[in-house]
């Protein structure tokens, strides 16, 4: 397997955690003779200090040369005076429209050892584990016109769906949702009070008919979003809009215990783009208090979706869990009040979670 993947490591603790990533997709190329050609860009931040944009033409143009593209984080306080096309989560979400991925996956997985980090009672969250399958190029976000009238005091978006733009998301949800044990999916959407949303519903009851294998629900985002504290084993695969996705899926952090273990994959476009679902985390950057797992557990999706190795991704996610259960813990889910624990640096997590897989590879420590 070649691949060439392009580094977007971007601001805060993205660099930090994105190194972490690289280091376990290496020892997964030494251990199958892969070759995995790693090309560093600029985007968020960075890119604004060293080119006065968030997204040069020059990043745009190589990550669009690549098989994949791997994110840290893009974001810093210090740029909020710009204006919200010129700050640096223009840049992402410039990319995330020029690589043309509409379908994001955000895994939400409930994991034993970290049961006591979650709000949520043991028995609530164990055995959880969520698949989101966000729409990512459409509504709030990207819908025309969108105005903030400074003069007037008013200020306007538009949510915009076409019928294609939801079937093609449903139907990645549905063919997940196929091969999973419960193959249950639940659509989300506000259908009572927005068209967007009752036409959202008429296309997944219509895709539905071609999984005739897979159990649907629809729910609306409001009892969705109590639901998901409530009883988030009931739910599987989880199909949503963009704004209700982006919304319901950072809530799932709650489950896990940490936002800084969750990771995701945007598929369906041109290069398929992995970045971890926390954010740029400025105040803690360069300190080793950074949680590298959610990138990590990014690179397996890496692996799953652009290389075609299963059994390597399984490899870390495996790693992760076994090292939960040895104790070790970053700032974010570490517990004083917990016996058993070991506080842990970025390094240092990156480190054994690295050290399980080469052993599981059966690769020399690097």
């Amino acid at each position: 397997m070649k691949l060439k993947i392009a580094l977007l490591a971007g601001d805060g603790i993205g660099p930090e955690v994105t190194q972490e990533a690289v280091n376990v997709l290496n020892a997964v190329a030494a251990s199958g003779g892969h070759t995995f050609e790693y090309v560093p860009l600029l985007i968020g931040g960075a890119a604004i200090d060293a080119h006065g944009t968030p997204l040069p033409d020059e990043t745009l143009q190589a990550t669009l040369a690549c098989d994949a593209a791997l994110l840290g984080a893009v974001g810093d306080n210090k740029f909020n005076k710009l204006a919200p096309s010129e700050r640096p989560e223009a840049g992402l979400l410039k990319i995330r429209s020029e690589l043309g991925g509409f379908a994001n996956l955000r895994p939400a997985v409930a994991y034993k050892a970290l049961a006591d980090n979650s709000p949520l009672r043991p028995e609530i969250t164990e055995g959880a584990d969520i698949m989101f399958v966000r729409e990512l190029l459409g509504g709030l976000y990207f819908g025309q016109p969108r105005q903030w009238d400074k003069q007037t005091g008013r200020a306007h978006n538009t949510m915009v769906y076409t019928q294609e733009e939801v079937e093609r998301v449903a139907r990645i949800a549905f063919d997940i949702a196929a091969k999973r044990p419960k193959r249950k999916l639940t659509s989300v959407d506000k259908a009572n009070v927005l068209e967007c949303s009752q036409m959202w519903r008429f296309v997944v009851d219509q895709v539905a008919k071609d999984y005739p294998t897979v159990t649907v629900e629809h729910q609306l985002v409001d009892s969705m979003a109590i639901h998901l504290m409530n009883r988030p084993r009931d739910f599987d695969v989880v199909l949503t809009e963009n704004l209700f996705g982006d919304i319901l899926s950072d809530e799932s952090g709650v489950i896990t215990g940490s936002l800084g273990m969750l990771p995701s994959a945007t598929l369906g476009g041109k290069v398929n783009l992995y970045e971890p679902v926390h954010g740029s985390a400025p105040d803690i950057a360069g300190q080793g208090k950074a949680n590298p797992i959610g990138a990590i557990l990014t690179a397996a999706m890496v692996l799953r979706f652009s290389a075609n190795l299963e059994r390597e991704a399984k490899i870390i996610e495996d790693a992760v869990v076994k090292v939960l259960e040895a104790g070790y813990r970053t700032s974010d889910i570490a517990r004083g009040d917990i016996a058993g624990q070991t506080k842990v640096s970025t390094m240092e997590m990156g480190r054994l979670v690295l050290d399980r897989v080469e052993a599981e590879l059966g690769v020399a420590a690097s």
